[in-house]
């Protein structure tokens, strides 16, 4: 969801469905035998790398010494500072004063400001006063009034008031994927936050479908009141990968899983 001047306007994409259920839809073919050899082959590179990785040894150690402030990704264990452990208006806070802390806090934040409570005036501000430098919370709060209508609220199914309809469940996620810093400094720095992202009424009649896109964030960040705060935030989509062969769940499984399944803190 941006926060620019076309916040407003929202793009909804229905799957496809023979039963009538807007979750629906016939598993795709075509592409089985495909997907099994890219599994087999993808299989055999990561053992390779792993036996390669094994018999290499410490030799490396000393590298990755130099450049601990710019952690390598890695898909299987940790990188950088321990998770936060305070909170600000529901919101991780306390983030380290480095690369990594700007990273980690720009990837919450980024969780933040595309949740549902953003739809809800009183925690909209809430999270804004929490995580924005105190100088452009105004002009935050005054930009999203003027994107949280009644008309838009409306347009993603929800009530005129932000509130959702009885006997749906109102779904608004996003899951930061990875995170790079672009520019930096001390007290300042510029992070892209890669996202996927959900929006939509998990319901049996819902004429607004959960559906998923993929977008990436920038966030200019400013260690202010020993944190870091947004300065300014921008987005653009993509990049998006190729939709794979899964069938669309039904509105109770999509429903139940948000209901059952809670987010997490990031951290480098």
């Amino acid at each position: 969801m941006s926060l620019g001047d076309d916040a407003g306007q929202t793009r909804i994409r229905l799957p496809e469905g023979d039963d009538g259920d807007p979750y629906g839809g016939a598993r795709r073919g075509g592409r089985t035998s495909s997907r099994s050899l890219v599994t087999v082959v993808g299989v055999v590179v990561l053992l390779i790398a792993a036996i390669a990785f094994a018999n290499r040894g410490g030799e490396d150690s000393a590298s990755e010494e130099a450049s601990a402030d710019s952690p390598r990704a890695a898909a299987t264990a940790p990188t950088g500072e321990k998770p936060v452990t305070s909170k600000a208006a529901g919101i991780p806070a306390g983030f380290a004063h480095d690369r990594q802390g700007a990273e980690s806090a720009a990837a919450n934040y980024a969780v933040a400001l595309g949740s549902g409570e953003m739809f809800n005036k009183v925690r909209r501000d809430a999270i804004l006063g929490s995580i924005i430098v105190p100088a452009r919370v105004a002009d935050f709060e005054a930009t999203l009034d003027k994107a949280y209508t009644a008309k838009f609220n409306q347009n993603v199914g929800l009530n005129e008031d932000g509130t959702t309809p009885k006997g749906f469940t109102f779904v608004s996620r996003t899951s930061p994927i990875g995170t790079k810093v672009t520019e930096s400094s001390p007290d300042t720095a510029t992070v892209e936050v890669w996202c996927s992202g959900l929006l939509g009424l998990a319901g049996e009649s819902s004429t607004n479908p959960v559906t998923s896109s993929w977008f990436t964030i920038t966030m200019q960040l400013e260690w202010t009141a020993n944190d870091w705060k947004i300065v300014t935030h921008s987005q653009k989509d993509g990049p998006a990968p190729v939709p794979g062969d899964e069938r669309a769940s039904s509105a109770d499984e999509m429903a139940k899983a948000v209901e059952e399944y809670g987010g997490f803190t990031y951290a480098r």
